[in-house]
């Protein structure tokens, strides 16, 4: 018993980054990866890139999204950080 008393301040540490670092990162990435399934056409997008537009057309891997100034880009779906609401 005497043996685990040094091991004890360790394990506690891995536990508390287990509940503050790493399981939190994992529901965010769980999220994104939903939203990114979920993804539609017509849905007004932000990419990671910070461009802003509407998904105009969808394949398997990538989405065409048109710009506000009607130019059509091909992005990949993991290139989407969220999807804007309408207010």
């Amino acid at each position: 018993m005497e043996a685990l008393g040094p091991l004890i301040p360790i394990i506690l540490m891995f536990v508390i980054f287990y509940f503050l670092l790493i399981r939190p990162q994992q529901k965010r990435q769980k999220q994104v990866r939903e939203m990114q399934s979920n993804l539609e056409k017509g849905n007004k997008i932000v990419t990671i890139g910070g461009l802003h537009g509407v998904i105009h057309a969808m394949d398997e891997d990538t989405i065409v999204i048109q710009a506000n100034d009607g130019s059509k880009l091909t992005y990949d779906r993991g290139a989407v950080r969220e999807v804007v609401q309408d207010d």
